[in-house]
């Protein structure tokens, strides 16, 4: 017998004792309070659903109203006549006009801005946005946890049967926001790597959720089994419970294994043990509760479907690649090459895989078994620094190159690999990213990027395509240009030479500060300004400007801000950060 058929026994004298001498003529009153409280969450946790809905349509919306409105911007500047050549005038920023201007867009800069990393664990944090977004799901699910509350001891049930199914309700949405492949990009225009964030935050509420519930439960053993002589020991080993704490066990480990510390730690382990401990989780979830079941269903069919369907059968093929250590001796170039197949509607549907051609700024997930036996089943993020192949100039082959810098684990067994062999095979699982940050720029009068290191990965394929364009329509009139902070000078070589050169002649306007090994780390907000001044020079005052970032996070972070400074003073300036999310 359950935990909730016991607690609803009406007999004094039944085998459980739970209301003998206890509760006296109460007991039906509380009886009828506990059957409504739960009787009330059962339909009410329904509405979750429905205002998430809501809001992710609301957000869909807003999304295809960006899409028309780069589309109006992108035909605006392909088939409009020469700008007038018009000096930014500096100087009006202290005109009578200011404060006005200045509290047109204080509510942009607020938005844009990101804060300083946290004082005690150095974390940084995200722009005010999304720290505004994840607030809001935050108070969302504190509204549907604590509303119609009564926190009396006697009714502490209800309380947890409330967190249990909030848990539950969001399990979906914790697996959808973690697919690499789902329907929110088609909805939100942000791929996975972006969402991680909601990801990471909606499991952290999570797994507190599991643990109010399991607290609330102990409470219940207090009020309702300990007068009847049930010690603690009797109830953690019944069998329900001991289900739930199983369960409760397998998340926290979850969650405490996917920090970002830990991640940075020991990749490889984060890998392994969230494959396995969300595995546990979900059987011993449905074993505790039949209420729960539902939900694991529908959470089990996500991760088949991503997991199955797309990254193993669709998304996943061998390439044999070639391996070579770059001169610094830390950086390893994985490249590989095939022909590309036919263009059709039909193959647009059947080769959804790398080999059916990618976009800038598309990543991929590398395995190599050839690295040793617990490579098999090692899958790792890697951002494609070859431009993408162009159909629209007639390209048949297709040339993928990935930079990948030594760490630990992977990349070290890599790099030890590479120095002994130069070929190797692997599993490339991808495209995956979103166009989000090339769409932006599509849009933009003057487009600069802004890469830290291997960052250039970002940078070099959104550089070729913006370019490339601009070549091929002559006139669209936009500027581009590049900011590329550099460790060390041998770096450049990732790219080489020749293609920065191919870039110049293309009419790249580049920024290559002195390495800060040698000179220190530069004033990115500095460099962005002057490099933003240059590039809007001789352009309307209503010049749309786009930045995209690539890099550590402090470059991030001081690139970010400073687009939202220039945004605050009065000029259309739109910032993006590229950064993986895991």
């Amino acid at each position: 017998m359950s935990l909730r058929a016991r607690i609803f026994a009406l007999g004094p004298d039944d085998e459980y004792g739970v209301f003998a001498n206890h509760l006296g003529d109460k007991r039906r009153e509380l009886l009828q309070m506990l059957t409504e409280g739960i009787s009330f969450t059962n339909w009410f946790i329904l509405t979750y659903q429905i205002a998430l809905l809501g809001i992710l349509l609301v957000f869909a919306a807003w999304h295809y109203y960006d899409i028309l409105s780069n589309k109006r911007q992108v035909r605006h500047s392909q088939y409009s006549t020469p700008r007038k050549s018009v000096t930014f005038d500096t100087a009006r920023e202290n005109d009578d006009e200011q404060p006005a201007a200045i509290h047109r867009n204080e509510r942009v800069r607020q938005q844009k801005e990101q804060p300083t990393s946290i004082p005690l664990t150095n974390r940084p944090l995200p722009e005010n946005a999304t720290s505004l977004l994840i607030a809001c799901l935050l108070g969302l699910n504190i509204f549907y946890a604590a509303y119609n509350i009564s926190w009396t001891l006697p009714l502490m049930f209800v309380w947890s049967n409330r967190t249990a199914l909030c848990f539950a309700a969001n399990l979906p949405w914790l697996y959808l926001l973690g697919a690499k492949n789902q329907p929110l990009r088609l909805l939100t225009g942000y791929s996975y790597e972006h969402l991680n964030i909601l990801h990471r935050r909606l499991g952290a509420w999570m797994c507190f959720l599991a643990a109010l519930h399991t607290s609330s439960m102990l409470a219940v053993w207090y009020y309702f089994f300990l007068p009847s002589g049930r010690s603690l020991g009797w109830f953690l080993t019944e069998k329900t419970v001991l289900l739930g704490l199983i369960t409760l066990a397998c998340y926290e480990m979850l969650y405490f294994t996917s920090v970002a510390r830990f991640r940075g730690w020991w990749y490889e382990l984060f890998l392994g043990t969230h494959a396995i401990l969300q595995a546990a989780a979900l059987v011993f979830l449905y074993l505790h509760h039949r209420g729960s079941r539902p939900y694991v269903g529908v959470t089990l069919a996500i991760f088949l479907v991503d997991r199955v369907a797309f990254r193993a059968l669709m998304k996943s093929r061998y390439a044999d690649a070639e391996v070579r250590v770059m001169d610094d001796g830390n950086t390893i170039m994985l490249s590989a090459d095939w022909q590309l197949p036919k263009a059709s509607k039909v193959s647009s549907l059947l080769h959804q895989h790398i080999k059916g051609g990618w976009e800038p700024a598309q990543h991929v997930f590398v395995t190599a078994p050839a690295l040793g036996r617990g490579h098999a089943l090692q899958a790792h993020p890697l951002t494609i620094a070859s431009a993408a192949p162009s159909r629209r100039s007639g390209s048949q082959h297709a040339w993928l190159n990935l930079i990948i810098r030594c760490q630990d684990g992977f990349t070290k067994d890599l790099l030890r690999y590479a120095q002994q062999k130069s070929s190797l095979n692997v599993r490339l699982d991808g495209p995956y990213g979103s166009s989000h940050a090339l769409d932006m720029l599509r849009s933009s009068d003057a487009c600069l990027l802004v890469a830290g290191g291997s960052g250039t990965a970002v940078a070099y394929p959104i550089l070729w395509a913006l370019l490339n364009e601009c070549n091929d329509a002559p006139r669209l009139h936009r500027r581009v240009g590049l900011i590329w902070i550099t460790h060390e000078a041998s770096h450049t070589n990732w790219l080489g030479h020749e293609r920065l050169d191919e870039l110049k002649q293309l009419g790249l306007y580049m920024v290559l500060p002195p390495s800060t090994v040698k000179a220190g780390r530069p004033d990115v907000a500095g460099l962005v300004r002057a490099s933003i001044d240059q590039l809007t020079h001789g352009l309307d005052g209503d010049t749309k400007t786009g930045v995209v970032v690539s890099g550590p996070d402090g470059m991030n972070r001081a690139a970010r801000n400073e687009c939202s400074r220039l945004a605050w003073q009065g000029r259309d300036v739109s910032g993006l950060v590229e950064k993986f999310g895991w």
